[in-house]
């Protein structure tokens, strides 16, 4: 419960800094007072910080290039696509996209479970 005069954007301004480790949370402090004045600037720099555009590329390129594994389950291959999709929270690839992805990264087994599960209009 928060008090009304208090908005979600400051809340999350200032609980960020406590959800960070040891060196982002420096960096957090080591910015000038007010010069955050939103949550999507403080966001946006933070990414900009923590997640160089060629990490951002790296994990896009491994997102539309996945692959299940031989003997890997529809569980764990979820579960490995889903972390990699979460690694990344600002890789802006579709929704549509994702699950095209993921569809066409599946083993043909299984790609054939899910076609045949969707009535032939899965993508």
């Amino acid at each position: 419960m928060r008090p009304q005069e208090v908005t979600e954007e400051q809340v999350k301004l200032q609980a960020f800094p406590f959800s960070l480790g040891d060196k982002a949370k420096d960096w957090v402090y080591s910015l000038p007072s007010g010069s955050i004045v939103s949550w999507n600037e403080l966001k946006k720099i933070f990414l900009e910080n923590y997640f160089p555009v060629s990490r951002t590329i790296n994990i896009r390129k491994e997102i539309s290039g996945i692959r299940q594994f031989s003997g890997e389950s529809f569980y764990e291959y979820w579960g490995r696509f889903k972390q990699l999709v979460e690694s990344c929270p600002h890789q802006q690839i579709l929704d549509h996209l994702l699950i095209q992805c993921f569809y066409e990264g599946l083993s043909e087994a299984n790609r054939s479970l899910v076609y045949a599960a969707s009535g032939g209009v899965f993508v």
